[in-house]
């Protein structure tokens, strides 16, 4: 197997291509409810495109220059305030991080485009792949936002996003990265107006907070591809449409079913032991977030039963359990007893825990940088 070495170049600065976006004096904003628990929280996601765009480093770093002027607060540093202690945004346009890199092979040579069990091969090259690894938390100070070009001998190219969490959620981020892509396409506006700090946001629920926040890192993780064949997701759709009165179940339904009910069967020690599911939901249409809006906006919905009874359960039955905790999305107030049930959850038994987030139809896959749209999508 071939070795593959990707060759970076220095980091450069990219600040916003207008001045006049940029505040005279040091603004500083609060987070709103739903930023707070990702303030130190880094993501990082790769957009592999298969086909060739002239100069994709140079015509990317120009692009994020003029998107900046729309999205300035991704200029900002994360701080402490004095006042309150508690994390602010500090906007004063400073930069964000670029870096031009180059791999020795294709990206079929590097095993990007397959979406196989394999995929754990590619572990190593994809931290290559970005400006930090996803494993590296972040510190008060540091750059909101590092993006990494890196093209490959088949003219092909990948684009790792690294982004501090507290700025933006993934749909807000495949809001960015899509006015970035217009941008270089020479769109001479992004079609999306962004908003970012929103008065009319409705605040989160202090007790949902403290579920959403990571207790410890999570970096002692690894990466493991697992395919769910089609026509097993198919299969499970049909039969709940033949058993639920005509009803529909999604995609991510049927799949995070089968995770848990397997991931369950393969763990359980204790059939009365309680398994849970969490898993985030898109909370802007129950939170009155306005249209162009990209900070963040998710809860974390949770689904708990007793081991056994996920074990045994009949694949519609999971389905509605998680049916039910979606639609408990738009009313969060009556959900203080399952929160009370899983914070006990979650100092005793966390390895029992199933943790699921969803970035299909967030957007990212759409993304067109003057190539085409992306080949493949991963995080």
């Amino acid at each position: 197997m071939r070795v593959v070495v990707v060759s970076k170049s220095p980091p450069v600065i990219v600040r916003p291509s207008s001045s006049s976006v940029v505040p005279l004096t040091r603004v500083t904003e609060k987070l709103s409810s739903f930023d707070k628990p990702y303030a130190l929280s880094l993501v990082t996601s790769f957009l592999v495109f298969e086909h060739p765009v002239h100069d994709a480093a140079n015509t990317t770093k120009r692009a994020l220059s003029y998107a900046l002027v729309h999205y300035y607060p991704f200029t900002a540093r994360m701080i402490v305030a004095d006042d309150d202690g508690e994390f602010h945004m500090r906007c004063h346009g400073e930069c964000v991080t670029f870096v031009a890199a180059s791999a020795n092979c294709t990206l079929k040579d590097a095993k990007l485009l397959e979406v196989s069990n394999g995929e754990t091969m590619t572990s190593t090259l994809l931290d290559d792949l970005a400006v930090n690894s996803p494993a590296e938390s972040y510190c008060p100070g540091d750059p909101l936002l590092l993006m990494q070009v890196t093209e490959f001998t088949c003219d092909g190219f990948v684009l790792g996003v690294t982004w501090n969490h507290g700025i933006a959620d993934a749909v807000g981020m495949a809001q960015f990265l899509r006015a970035v892509g217009e941008l270089a396409c020479g769109f001479p506006f992004p079609s999306v107006i962004p908003a970012r700090w929103d008065a009319s946001l409705l605040s989160l629920p202090p007790f949902i907070l403290e579920l959403v926040a990571s207790p410890e890192p999570l970096n002692h993780l690894i990466r493991i591809g697992i395919s769910i064949p089609l026509s097993s997701i198919n299969r499970i759709k049909v039969e709940f449409l033949e058993r639920s009165n005509s009803q529909m179940c999604t995609m991510f339904e049927a799949v995070a079913a089968v995770l848990w009910q397997c991931r369950t069967r393969a763990i359980i020690s204790d059939p009365e032991s309680m398994a849970l599911l969490s898993f985030a939901v898109n909370m802007c249409k129950h939170m009155g977030a306005k249209d162009g809006f990209y900070g963040n906006c998710i809860a974390i919905q949770q689904v708990v039963a007793r081991s056994n009874t996920v074990v045994d359960a009949d694949i519609v039955d999971l389905i509605k359990m998680i049916k039910r905790a979606k639609d408990e999305a738009a009313q969060p107030n009556q959900k203080e007893g399952v929160c009370k049930i899983i914070r006990t959850l979650d100092q005793q038994q966390r390895y029992n825990t199933l943790i699921l987030s969803s970035w299909r139809n967030i957007g990212f896959e759409e993304h067109d940088f003057g190539g085409g749209m992306p080949a493949r999508v991963m995080c």
